[in-house]
């Protein structure tokens, strides 16, 4: 199980990577959305917003702590994450794995696969 800063510095790089793709592909691809990652075996949740500008005003709270719906959840585990940030596991094989789940609209979730 990794832990809550592992977690944190994954997020941070997954930013990293969307920054990294140009400008107008990810104004192509993004909407602004809100995102909780849900990672159970932690116990907890992270809170952000996807933006063209990346992944804007983390936070994290207890998973049992109530918060506004978000657009996008995903849930993975804590080790997941890592690797998933690491590309050490490959996102579509996790979906498919259901190592991954993530709860979006189809457009959403069109638009996230193009981008990652």
């Amino acid at each position: 199980m990794s832990s809550i800063d592992a977690c944190l510095a994954g997020i941070e790089k997954i930013n990293r990577r969307i920054l990294s793709e140009p400008e107008e592909k990810r104004r192509k691809h993004i909407r602004e959305r809100s995102v909780s990652v849900v990672v159970p075996d932690l116990g907890t949740a992270f809170d952000m917003r996807l933006t063209v500008g990346g992944l804007t005003g983390l936070t994290h709270r207890p998973a049992d702590r109530a918060a506004p719906e978000p657009q996008v959840r995903v849930t993975v585990d804590s080790d997941d994450l890592v690797a998933l940030s690491e590309d050490r596991l490959d996102a579509a094989r996790a979906l498919l794995g259901r190592r991954v789940r993530v709860d979006a609209s189809v457009g959403d979730l069109l638009r996230l696969r193009r981008l990652l």
